[in-house]
């Protein structure tokens, strides 16, 4: 399992407590935590206890997404275990780096990592529905929509319905 990865203007690394400050801007903005799992973080120290309970953890990897060549966090990639073979993914990426093309570029990554790599599977992700930049991400990157759990999270915002998305590795090649 690859600790560091690069894409063509990004790079990925293990995701640390150094990290809670730059971090703290996209987990603290109120639009981009909307159909995130918890609420917008309100203290730099919400966030570093966040990357605490994440960093080691054997079940969750999880990366910070800098710019080459500046170590300034701008986002995170995760990717967990679910069964033998079958992993889940999560993203983030701060406000001022949207309609670039540095979330694609870095889940694209990602997926190389995880299917070529590492020789997954399956990925998989979960989504709110109403998470259109989410969803068409997974969708442009090949993902099928293979179902909707109704009522399935309970979060800040209410309880909220799940899209759930696949990709087999023998369709990622397909998408390059």
């Amino acid at each position: 399992m690859n600790d560091r990865f690069e894409s063509a203007r990004l790079t990925m690394r293990p995701q640390s407590i150094d990290d809670a400050e730059a971090l703290f801007e996209p987990l603290s903005d109120i639009d981009l935590m909307r159909y995130w799992s918890s609420g917008p973080h309100e203290t730099v120290e919400q966030t570093r206890i966040y990357l605490s309970d994440r960093v080691g953890d054997p079940k969750w990897r999880g990366w910070t997404i800098a710019p080459k060549g500046d170590g300034r966090a701008i986002g995170t990639l995760g990717a967990g275990e679910v069964r033998p073979g079958v992993v889940e993914i999560g993203y983030l990426l701060a406000r001022p780096h949207w309609g670039q093309g540095l979330a694609r570029e870095a889940v694209t990554r990602l997926l190389d990592l995880l299917f070529v790599e590492e020789g997954w599977r399956r990925a998989c992700a979960d989504t709110d529905p109403a998470n259109e930049a989410s969803n068409n991400l997974l969708r442009t990157l090949g993902f099928t929509l293979e179902g909707r759990l109704r009522g399935e999270w309970e979060t800040h915002i209410g309880v909220r319905d799940s899209f759930i998305w696949g990709l087999l590795r023998e369709e990622w090649p397909a998408q390059r």
